[in-house]
Formats: C-alpha cells, structure tokens, sequence
C-alpha cells in the first residue's frame, strides 16, 4: 500500500465567522476542531514558523476545550468566538504563556497582567492556540517567520507571525500591533485583512509598549466579515451603523502616493479604475507635500518612547538587545522632551486636517496602496513602512484588503476613515473587498483542507 506523502499547502482558508458559528452551533465538534488545527501547525508550520514552540500545546487546548464545553453544554448562550482558536502576537501579556516580545531579555522582566484584548477574546469564547512571533520589542530585527506564500520572502513586521499565521489558515483571529505600519504591511505581504483600531479604541493595557503614543492595537483575519465580529468584540462602545452604499473615495495625490514602486502604483490605478466603473467616486487630492517631516516627527517620538520603555531593561541588559533595537534607543536618549511633545501636538493637528479635508471635499475614505510593493525576499528585512505613517501618526482607523498578486506575491491596498468612525470602515470595507479580487466563497466550508460542509 503505497503511502500519502503529499506536502500540504501552506495556505488554506479559515474564515472565522463561519468557523465560529459552526462551533457554537455545534455543526462543528470542538474537539475536532482542536486536533485538525493542531495537525495542520505540526505539518505547516515548521516551514512558516509563525508560532512559537509550545511542547505541550494539543494536551493544553483539549483541557481547556472539554472545560470550555463543560460550561457551554448546549448552543444556547454560547458565547460569539465559542472554541475559536487565536494567536497572540508575542508582545502581549497571556496567562500561562512566558512574554519575550522577540528579545533575548529574561522574561520575567515582563510579567503582569494578562492583556485587555486577550481577556476580552478569552470572555468571549476563544481559546489561545500560542504566541505568535515579533520581531525584537516590534521593531525592525526580524524573527525567523516566512511568508506562505513564498517562503524565500519576508511576511512583514513586525506582526510577522500574526499575518503569516492567519494566511496559512493555522488561527483564524491573530492579534498584532502597529506602531507604523505592523499590521497593514504585513496584511499587503501575507494577502490577509489588517485591521488597526482608531487610537485607543482597542484598549493595549498588557502590550509591551514601543511607543505609547503611536502603538495601536491590531488584528488580522482572511476576510472583513471576521474582522467585523472580531471588531465589535474588541473596539470600546462599539456601535451598529447604517452607512451609505458607496462612499467617496480620497487619493492622497503627490510625494506620499509617489513612496510606491511603480507596479504597486500601476496595480493601485487599475483597481482605482474599477472601482470607479463599479460606480464609486474618487477624488484625487494633493496631500501630504509635508510627508518627510511627518515620518521624521513620528520616527523622533517613537525613538524617544521607546528609550523611556526600555530605561531599565536597557541599563541592565544593553548586551542582549540586537544592532537596529540598541540604535533606536539610543537615538531616543538623545531625543528632548519638547520635541517628544510637539511631535504629539502635530498628532493632533495631522488628525484634524486630514478630516477638515475630509469634510470639504466630501471624502469618506482615503484609499491608498497598503505597502510600497509586494513582499522582499529574503527575512533580513521586514520591508518599507512608508505607507503606513499619516494614518498612523494620526491614529485613524485602518484596513488592508487583498487586492491580488504583482509578480506572484500579494498585494493590498488600504483603506483609513474619520477618528472613531471604525464601524463605518468596515461596513464600507466588505463590498470594495470583493470587488478588489473575487475570492473562493468560503461561506460553507470552515476550512478549505478539511473539506467540511457546514
């Protein structure tokens, strides 16, 4: 009898809305469940390595499973991510998971309080299938995780192991962070929904900060029906909105859009192109001429937080932390108080004119290319932040949508709203989504691999 030796793909579908209603339904067993995800990261994910080791990982998830169905016996009351199995970028603080935010520092150092976020996922249902890799303190030394669409090139950072992860269909729900531009270039790279939250919205007490003023938490799913529940649960007072059938859509003309490589700017005019003959209006606005002095400010305020967050660790620990990490803080030593709170100042001025912009010329939606390319090769690098920086400097909600392939790699493109108008982004989101790329209907199979009806 001749064996099956067939590799499986290192991308498979797992949308989480259809997954999580079929587990609360019970159409889903969760024990099952539990043993097909946990078979596919011990056939995937050695190649990706999006997840950190854990030896004991399918004994942990079948206790906490049968204690899970022990307190949810019947489908009623079932809460809305009932068995749902999330990653958790290795920033954030999780019970009875070591933190090491990437770094080769003692973990102890960062004991606490396990993250809002993950607390708030856990009430709702979800168990924790492990920690996903950072590159070091989110920043730019990259870890070892690989994109699974090609992995000779990097997935982006610095939620590199939360792209990845959610592309490979290992979790469905992955928790990052953005600081620029982590979880919206790592979205573009990994062909996945990125979604960050206005500032604050989602609260990131538990995160090991890089900037408080600029970090922003972030999630990562395969498509804007799962981010919009994963939304609701997450996102501070957040409300049902009814919101007009097609917004008008804002390009940011001048030196940012210019950022991009040119296949990037020619794939982001071809979908501008459709979306106008699918009848949506785009103005075309110059913007941003100030574009170098708002990446300088914002790089000169994380530098000078980062400094502040590393203080100690940092005096006695200088000899752990990698080449571009030790930089950083030392750049941030010598930043001054004064211009660490004008470049907080200009937050605020950034965040208003965008919307005075917003409100005169009748945009509801900026739309700009996710990335300035599609993914690099090699992992040495985790790719150009560029296209991130005004909408987070000016903490406005954020989305990446897949919008194809340049040159065999994914390719996003994002979208960013008013402050605190996140619901209305991702009700807008869903229709330009589908128009972007037509993807497999994954309304009836709960994962692509098992072949499973639901």
């Amino acid at each position: 009898m001749t064996q099956n030796t067939t590799t499986p793909p290192l991308i498979a579908q797992a949308p989480l809305a259809v997954t999580a209603a079929a587990l609360r339904s019970g159409k889903l067993n969760l024990l099952n469940y539990i043993k097909r995800v946990c078979d596919r990261v011990d056939a995937v994910d050695g190649q990706i390595q999006s997840f950190l080791p854990e030896a004991e990982r399918r004994a942990r998830l079948k206790r906490e499973a049968e204690a899970l169905a022990a307190r949810y016996p019947t489908p009623e009351g079932r809460p809305p991510l009932y068995g749902m199995l999330i990653g958790v970028k290795d920033i954030y603080r999780v019970d009875g998971f070591p933190t090491k935010a990437g770094s080769a520092l003692p973990p102890e150092l960062f004991a606490g309080k396990e993250a809002a976020c993950v607390r708030k996922l856990r009430d709702a249902g979800a168990l924790v299938l492990g920690k996903t890799v950072s590159t070091e303190f989110a920043y730019f030394e990259p870890g070892p995780t690989r994109n699974p669409h090609n992995p000779a090139h990097t997935p982006g950072g610095s939620s590199s192991g939360s792209a990845a992860a959610a592309a490979a269909g290992l979790s469905s729900l992955t928790i990052g962070s953005q600081t620029i531009a982590s979880v919206i270039r790592p979205a573009s790279f990994c062909g996945v929904v990125g979604f960050k939250s206005s500032y604050g919205r989602i609260d990131p007490a538990g995160v090991i900060h890089v900037a408080q003023s600029l970090d922003h938490v972030g999630l990562f799913t395969q498509d804007v029906q799962g981010m919009k529940l994963a939304a609701s649960i997450l996102c501070k007072r957040w409300r049902a909105v009814k919101v007009k059938s097609m917004p008008t859509l804002g390009v940011p003309d001048g030196p940012y859009l210019a950022q991009a490589a040119p296949a990037a700017l020619q794939a982001f005019e071809a979908h501008i192109n459709r979306l106008e003959g699918a009848g949506y209006t785009v103005d075309r606005v110059s913007l941003f001429d100030d574009i170098a002095e708002i990446k300088a400010a914002h790089l000169a305020l994380m530098a000078g937080e980062a400094a502040q967050v590393h203080r100690d660790w940092f005096a006695q620990h200088e000899a752990l932390y990698r080449p571009r990490t030790k930089e950083l803080i030392r750049t941030g030593q010598g930043i001054s108080a004064e211009t660490m709170e004008k470049s907080r100042a200009n937050q605020t001025l950034l965040r208003q004119l965008l919307e005075s912009v917003m409100e005169v010329a009748g945009i509801d939606l900026w739309i700009a290319p996710a990335a300035s390319g599609p993914a690099p090769a090699g992992i040495a690098s985790t790719g150009d932040p560029a296209m991130s920086f005004p909408w987070t400097n000016a903490g406005l909600p954020n989305i990446a949508l897949p919008a194809g392939k340049i040159g065999g790699l994914p390719f996003g493109l994002q979208l960013a709203g008013a402050f605190n108008q996140d619901e209305n982004v991702l009700e807008w989101a869903g229709p330009i989504a589908e128009l972007l790329v037509k993807p497999p209907k994954p309304s009836t199979r709960v994962h692509e691999e098992w072949g499973e009806e639901i």
